[in-house]
């Protein structure tokens, strides 16, 4: 019990100190991103959504009207943005031309504050004189105001006179959850939470939304400047290539994103690849590791979020994924950001990579000045993976033996838990897989939060001794990637 409880205050901590993220309102942070993950203040371009939950009843109030679009346009799957129109009375304090400005400051509490709407209107004929539009929620009547609006009236000789004013609203005027909350199923959740890569709006929608997934993709790229493109997730991750099939929406259908992170361009073919803008923070910490001279074995480096800003920390870096898209915009990265000369890229399996170009290069890199790192970010299979460390040196005693501890490479391996306790559950994993006990040799960090009850974790340790030159090898037939192997290099040197 004691776990589970710290693992759900664990979880609680994580989620406060999220990021990668744009505030919503509450009520609809549902579907679109999962429940939120690791991280720290780092601005990016994803949106937040946390558990669904109905919508509420529709506020009461004098200010109801102001977030209630005609009811008419309930179950619309077309957006007719013409519909979303209608009239509304406001309060609004007539104030003399000459100290408006003064004013409006120090009415700024109450003030109607609107997308798309003006606070300071004309006062009909009185040329004068102007009205301030006031928030219905806060002030009804003149006794609404509190001590410190009067007082600043009172001190420029202004009569507190309040008058309605008739306020044409349109769709303009809107946010995207109230348009969203106007159209949908009343009782059901909604969503205006998203993904962002670059250009791209990427959602998860659930079954009862897709008859208005048109309707949501426009409301999302209207009401988000800089969004040409909204797709929908339609199938889980492709255990291959770890990307999804995926439907437009809305927009021009460019799949082709740019995105920064961490200091780094990226380019990429956002429906071949594999994305995720909420790992941003993981990519900054492992890198905050390195030092300049290090060298980085990336065995899944899908478009270089590791491999990049490694190589422009100083590291000599060897970079391998399955996917010939992620090879290909990897080496179209790396000449991007201009360390196309620090980066060798492979496009073949995993475990191929590790028996192959990591064993050939790793006994010159263990005798030098730098430090070793393998990352493993598969988190689906990656602790599997660490069978093939078994007996990679296992035919070299004289390596062995002038091989420090110190100078052991550094893996930090991902895996995906749903067990009570996640940290246990990787360790015990990846120290079965390894044939060599972890416990107490390695540390284990919370990446984030995938689903409920499913964490993304990172095991991080010196790869011992006794599994490097063991005389024994994994098994055959251990899990390889689930595609052909492709016996592919290229040294971006060249």
């Amino acid at each position: 019990m004691a776990t589970v409880m710290l693992r759900s205050a664990f979880r609680f901590h994580t989620f406060v100190k999220t990021q990668n993220c744009v505030n919503l309102p509450c009520w609809l942070r549902p579907l679109s991103c999962g429940v939120l993950k690791q991280a720290a203040a780092q601005p990016c371009s994803s949106q937040r959504a946390c558990v669904s939950e109905p919508m509420p009843e529709q506020e009461s109030g004098a200010d109801s009207a102001l977030y209630t679009p005609p009811p008419g346009v309930r179950g619309m799957t077309s957006l007719d943005r013409e519909a979303f129109t209608w009239k509304v009375s406001v309060p609004a304090l007539r104030l003399p031309k000459k100290v408006l400005n003064q004013l409006v400051k120090s009415l700024k509490r109450v003030a109607l504050q609107r997308p798309g709407i003006k606070r300071v209107v004309e006062d009909g004929d009185d040329a004068d004189h102007r009205l301030l539009l006031l928030d219905p929620a806060s002030v009804s009547s003149p006794s609404s105001l509190g001590d410190a609006e009067t007082q600043a009236l009172g001190k420029l000789g202004v009569a507190l006179e309040l008058r309605d004013y008739e306020l044409r609203l349109t769709y303009e005027n809107l946010k995207s959850e109230e348009v969203l909350r106007a159209v949908l199923p009343e009782g059901q959740d909604i969503t205006s939470g998203f993904s962002r890569v670059g250009h791209i709006a990427h959602l998860n929608l659930r079954e009862h939304l897709l008859p208005y997934r048109s309707l949501i993709g426009e409301v999302i790229m209207d009401k988000n400047p800089g969004v040409t493109c909204v797709v929908n997730k339609t199938n889980t991750i492709d255990s291959t290539y770890r990307n999804f099939q995926m439907e437009v929406l809305a927009g021009d259908g460019n799949m082709v994103a740019k995105v920064r992170e961490n200091g780094c361009v990226y380019e990429f073919d956002f429906s071949r690849v594999y994305w995720n803008p909420r790992l941003s923070t993981e990519h900054e910490r492992v890198v905050a590791l390195l030092r300049p001279g290090d060298t980085v074995l990336d065995v899944f480096a899908g478009v270089g979020p590791f491999a990049v800003p490694a190589a422009r920390r100083g590291c000599a870096v060897l970079a391998n994924d399955l996917n010939p898209e992620s090879h290909r915009w990897l080496l179209h990265n790396c000449k991007l950001n201009k360390v196309d000369g620090k980066v060798r890229a492979f496009n073949m399996d995993g475990r191929a990579f590790v028996r192959g170009p990591l064993r050939e290069e790793l006994p010159a890199l263990l005798g030098g000045p730098g430090r070793v790192h393998v990352v493993m970010n598969l988190p689906a299979l990656a602790l599997d993976f660490l069978d093939a460390f078994r007996g990679l040196l296992g035919q070299g005693p004289s390596v062995s033996v002038s091989v420090s501890e110190g100078s052991l490479p550094l893996v930090h391996c991902y895996g995906f838990s749903k067990q009570d306790d996640p940290q246990r559950d990787v360790t015990e994993r990846a120290s079965a897989s390894l044939g060599s006990p972890l416990e107490g040799r390695c540390s284990v960090h919370l990446v984030r939060n995938v689903a409920p009850n499913k964490e993304m974790m990172c095991v991080s340790f010196a790869l011992p001794r006794e599994v490097l030159f063991s005389n024994e090898t994994a098994e055959d037939g251990s899990p390889e990637e689930p595609a052909p192997k492709r016996q592919k290099c290229e040294d971006m040197s060249a």
